[in-house]
């Protein structure tokens, strides 16, 4: 009974904390109708900024929604703090669904020295080798894909141990099991993978047919299952290998 009131007790208290957010979220003037449009506009450009150089991660369009006005145009509000950016050594990108302060690529090396990663970019550095970027490419292209479908793509056994380098990183993670037999997990890329490469979202990739125009990607040979000729020979000990 005791612990029931508890509980009870618990309840009352989380009620009572969420009762005084909504009513701090209602003191809180977004309109800013007391000041001229101009002051208006420049304050809301003060919040946007804050609240994106305070967030560890990319900031929604919802979550800026509730700073600004209903009259505020947050890609004009956006692009208004882009252009007081220009000339700095940072941007503010749009990135894994969201808005988030990046290093502009060319200090990456500066970056790179100073901490021996290029951290403060599109998000952590990761070190990948050749074959799990490969591996990664493909998952980002026909995912959701198993890592059977893996290996008849690049004609060698891809092993868990890459695939689970790629899911330390984040870049990865499981997908809805495949209707084959055996049901086995298939592979998505994650929003690391999108913060990682600045992609906003996976739109952002670019085509198959724009990636065989530069030379990068044979489609036919992807089918083939020669993607890269010594695939398994890359210096990448134990990263495709027969399990």
């Amino acid at each position: 009974m005791a612990e029931g009131a508890s509980r009870r007790g618990g309840s009352r208290s989380d009620e009572h904390r969420s009762g005084e957010r909504r009513s701090a979220d209602q003191l809180f003037d977004r309109e800013l109708d007391h000041l001229p449009p101009e002051g208006r506009w420049r304050e809301w450009m003060h919040r946007v900024e804050a609240t994106i150089f305070a967030a560890s991660e990319p900031v929604t369009r919802e979550t800026l929604a509730r700073i600004v006005g209903q009259s505020c145009s947050i890609d004009l509000l956006i692009d208004d703090i882009r252009e007081e950016l220009r000339g700095r050594p940072y941007d503010l990108v749009a990135v894994a669904g969201g808005w988030k302060h990046l290093t502009r690529p060319a200090y990456a090396d500066a970056i790179r020295s100073a901490f021996g990663t290029a951290t403060g970019g599109s998000g952590r550095g990761v070190d990948l080798t050749q074959s799990e970027v490969m591996v990664l490419m493909c998952i980002a292209y026909f995912q959701p894909i198993t890592r059977a479908e893996l290996s008849s793509f690049f004609g060698k056994e891809i092993s868990r141990d890459l695939i689970g380098n790629l899911r330390g990183f984040g870049l990865i993670a499981s997908g809805p099991r495949s209707p084959t037999p055996g049901a086995p997990y298939t592979y998505v890329t994650t929003k690391e993978f999108l913060l990682q490469f600045g992609f906003d979202t996976l739109r952002d990739l670019r085509d198959i047919e724009a990636l065989e125009d530069a030379g990068l990607l044979s489609k036919e040979k992807l089918l083939a299952g020669d993607i890269m000729p010594g695939f398994a020979d890359d210096g990448d000990p134990g990263a495709v290998m027969d399990e």
